[in-house]
């Protein structure tokens, strides 16, 4: 299907200077209003026509969705915070580095100066046959056209695919989840704090639409406690080329070691699936272990278990495999794998 490149089509314009009245507008327009963030995934739909909002909500000038600041032993964080700043923040860097190295992995230091913690995570899949206006499920058709026998599907979904096979393409979206981070979301009936884990959602569960946000709801900020701070963290991203890219297959683990042993330890890869996908049962077969490399080799192999590879995707299985083993090994160790 041919893509028309030309002007951006006409929508209203709208800069709130209150998360409330921010909410008003989206409560009004409903499913008619697009949330402008950082501008980077959304000016890409916009310019190639295939989202075609009546209204744009601009929060550039909500000062009160900015920053970071430690909060109830945590720090909580604004959705709009720029990921350069997220990067840069003393705490952060501190006592939640592995964030600070998932934020400084995403695209390009352009990119990062403009982009929102906010919008990382709440950004729509890349699949190229969603984003080029093929009618697929996600778009309100029926068919993949991702998941069909001539297909170019590469970097797509190798676990719990229902109908869609797109991917999560966030790299600080499995890092919040390895923190413990909860998402706080504002709407006009008040505010709800969710888990991170429970922010995304797959197919089978709404196959339009990323993550639980409603029309008229705003992620405001996303609060880190101080569960995980200053464990040991171990995050890897690959892909391509090494800026400006999404990932083929991300990790994200937080581990506290009890002596030689595993104690505490949250492991999460995404690009897998629709969603970030926190690895429970790695998780509790490895505690209480040594952290050594038949350790790092029975959560591997734990780890891909249950993987249904489609034709062009099949490397992600062992890729995965071995980035679970060098989350579990740690920076510190080698292997020949």
């Amino acid at each position: 299907m041919a893509v028309i490149r030309d002007v951006i089509p006409v929508f209203e314009l709208y800069q709130p200077a209150s998360i409330d009245d921010a909410i008003k507008l989206l409560d009004k327009h409903g499913t008619d209003a697009w949330v402008l963030a950082g501008g980077l995934d959304s000016m890409d739909w916009l310019k190639d026509r295939i989202k075609r909002p009546k209204v744009v909500v601009d929060l550039s000038q909500i000062r009160e969705l900015k920053g970071v600041r430690e909060a109830g032993g945590g720090i909580e964080i604004g959705a709009m915070t720029p990921l350069t700043e997220i990067v840069k923040h003393p705490v952060v860097r501190e006592k939640y580095s592995l964030l600070m190295e998932a934020a400084e992995l995403v695209a390009s230091p352009q990119i990062r100066n403009q982009g929102t913690i906010g919008g990382n995570v709440s950004q729509d899949t890349r699949c190229w046959y969603y984003r080029g206006g093929w009618t697929c499920y996600r778009a309100g058709g029926n068919v993949c056209y991702a998941d069909t026998p001539t297909a170019l599907n590469r970097e797509h979904a190798i676990f719990d695919a229902d109908r869609c096979v797109a991917v999560n393409p966030s790299d600080t979206a499995p890092a919040l989840v390895a923190l413990d981070a909860q998402m706080v979301i504002r709407g006009p009936k008040g505010e709800r704090v969710i888990n991170a884990e429970n922010y995304w959602i797959g197919p089978g569960i709404d196959i339009t639409r990323m993550n639980v946000l409603a029309p008229n709801e705003l992620l405001t900020a996303i609060r880190i406690p101080s569960t995980m701070a200053g464990a040991q963290f171990y995050f890897e991203k690959v892909r391509d080329r090494q800026v400006w890219d999404f990932p083929l297959v991300n990790v994200a683990s937080a581990i506290k070691t009890n002596g030689a042993t595993i104690g505490e330890v949250r492991l999460v890869v995404n690009a897998v699936a629709a969603t970030p996908r926190r690895l429970k049962n790695v998780e509790a077969s490895v505690t209480g272990k040594p952290r050594n490399e038949e350790t790092a080799d029975m959560a591997g192999r734990m780890a891909v278990e249950g993987a249904e590879p489609l034709r062009h995707n099949g490397y992600k299985i062992p890729l995965m495999r071995n980035l679970v083993k060098r989350a579990i090994r740690g920076a510190g160790a080698t292997s020949t794998t």
